[in-house]
């Protein structure tokens, strides 16, 4: 994700002053902002550092505790320091908004059971997805997630709700990490 963010971000006129990997100095000096994309045992950590050389972070990591840190950063900050997202994806953002509206109108259509299917690359570390946990959190009940790893696949996920009658199916399919990157670099942008 490093190399996509750096791409789009160059393409939109901005400066990448530092590349921070394992074993580095974290020196942010110069930085309008961080964007994190790393792992799950170290995301906390790197915002942490981040805050303390007073850069706000746009994070992508999933499979660990954000909220936590976002409900710190609100009672410490006078505005805003971390934006974390469980998938920056612009189309991914839109079917959230889709997910929610749908999962609003079939509250009164009982006879409906949601699921949502998600299928990623193989070197998927958080099973299921931070996206698919957001969708399930947005239908707001019990829902049965698959998740999926086999090849490649930059990530599809699938919101289903069956009932005797019919089934209705949204799904938002990744062409590849291009649109995870803008959609981090757009972050970004907001906070500066």
């Amino acid at each position: 994700m490093g190399h996509m963010i750096e791409e789009v971000a160059l393409s939109r006129g901005h400066e990448i002053v530092a590349h921070i990997d394992v074993g580095d100095a974290f020196d942010l000096k110069g930085a309008d902002v961080a964007i994190e994309f790393t792992t799950p045992a170290t995301a906390k950590e790197n915002v942490l550092r981040a805050w303390a050389q007073g850069v706000p972070v746009v994070c992508g990591t999933t499979g660990w505790d954000a909220a936590s840190l976002i409900e710190e950063d609100q009672q410490m900050h006078d505005k805003p320091m971390l934006i974390w997202k469980s998938n920056f994806s612009v189309g991914v953002n839109i079917f959230f908004d889709l997910n929610k509206e749908l999962a609003a109108a079939m509250k009164a259509q009982p006879q409906y059971t949601p699921s949502i299917t998600e299928t990623h690359h193989i070197h998927k570390l958080d099973k299921p997805s931070g996206t698919a946990k957001t969708l399930a959190e947005q239908i707001g009940t019990n829902v049965a997630i698959e998740s999926i790893r086999e090849g490649e696949v930059p990530g599809t996920h699938e919101v289903k709700w069956d009932s005797e009658e019919d089934t209705i199916i949204i799904t938002h399919i990744a062409k590849g990490r291009r649109g995870f990157a803008l959609g981090a670099v757009l972050a970004a942008e907001s906070l500066v």
